[in-house]
């Protein structure tokens, strides 16, 4: 759902245009003869409308949350964990939920894994970037001097 920008009302500027076209909804309004909570509804809907074109609304909530660990060895795992988790509700057997239980431990070894390996790869790449940025700091410096 997204949200109004009310916060942008503290700036001087945006709170003294948002008063004057308030004002001027108000005045063109039709008032009379309504009771207080339709009066009420009125002058809400005034005035979020009001807001949401002066100041805006958020882009709303993330639609696609992305894991960054996750891959096809670890679908491919919750898959067979499901499939296990079935067949033990359907058979009811003590070697069905063996099954499970192995398939499910599997999956956690599997996903611990990968997270620590995207991990890793992460601060790689954070470690080069570092090391490129300080090479480069040391390069500038070096090329600033006069160097024959």
């Amino acid at each position: 759902m997204p949200r109004v920008h009310v916060w942008k009302l503290k700036e001087e500027k945006t709170c003294e245009e948002y008063r004057c076209i308030v004002e001027d909804k108000v005045e063109e309004g039709k008032w009379k003869g309504l009771g207080v909570n339709d009066h009420w509804q009125q002058m809400k809907g005034l005035m979020m409308e009001t807001a949401q074109e002066i100041c805006g609304t958020t882009k709303g909530p993330c639609r696609d949350k992305e894991t960054w660990w996750w891959n096809e060895d670890v679908a491919e795992a919750v898959r067979d964990k499901k499939i296990m988790y079935g067949k033990w509700k359907k058979e009811n057997t003590k070697e069905a939920r063996m099954e499970y239980k192995k398939s499910r431990k599997m999956l956690r070894e599997l996903s611990l894994q990968q997270r620590k390996r995207n991990r890793r790869n992460a601060q790689m790449t954070s470690m080069t970037l570092s090391v490129k940025m300080k090479f480069s700091e040391w390069q500038s410096r070096w090329l600033k001097k006069d160097r024959i």
